[in-house]
């Protein structure tokens, strides 16, 4: 015999969750079944809170609270420079950097024929407008290295080509701590093309 109804429908809602399969999604119903009151009544109160109270960034398309995210308002921030990242887990994965100190903005995806996204659907010409009103110095593609994320920046670069803005891509190559031997031939070959002089 399985579980009850509810407790199967909450197992088929955890599994959607990228990284839990259905066996993985079991064992954290099931941890959470056990610690009730400290974790699993905490956790459903904030899920609540969060589905009711998130938005996106009416700017830069990150997600929190307000119509304006903390970022977009920072006046520290540096507003000539705008980095484009793919999604919202790229623009908190370059905040944990801490390299960059200018403004973001989200594209919501790649473009992509067989998924149905165009330029629209991925807030493109926004990026345009924002280039334009904010006058803004340089636009750095931080997209994803494969042929969708490729494609979107060549397209991104040229719709940017009439406002004479710098576009400028992140380097590609071997990470800090690689060793060779374990590198695909791409990645050693665009550290080859993107060496510097030492």
């Amino acid at each position: 015999m399985g579980a009850p109804g509810d407790i199967e429908d909450l197992i088929g809602l955890m599994a959607r969750l990228p990284g839990l399969g259905p066996r993985s999604a079991r064992r954290a119903v099931l941890m959470l079944l056990k610690k009730r009151g400290p974790l699993m009544a905490p956790l459903a109160q904030a899920m609540a809170h969060v589905a009711l109270s998130a938005r996106d960034c009416s700017v830069c398309g990150n997600i929190g609270t307000e119509d304006t995210c903390p970022i977009c308002t920072d006046p520290r921030r540096q507003t000539g420079e705008i980095c484009v990242v793919e999604d919202v887990a790229d623009l908190w994965a370059m905040e944990r950097a801490g390299a960059f100190r200018g403004r973001y903005h989200v594209l919501g995806g790649t473009l992509s024929a067989l998924d149905g996204l165009g330029p629209d659907e991925l807030r493109i010409p926004l990026l345009v407008r924002r280039v334009q009103e904010e006058q803004t110095r340089e636009v750095i593609l931080a997209l994803n290295a494969t042929v969708d994320g490729q494609t979107t920046a060549h397209y991104i670069a040229d719709a940017l080509a009439a406002t004479g803005v710098q576009v400028s891509s992140l380097a590609q190559g071997v990470p800090i701590g690689g060793e060779l031997d374990y590198l695909d031939d791409g990645t050693i070959g665009a550290a080859l093309r993107a060496r510097r002089r030492v």
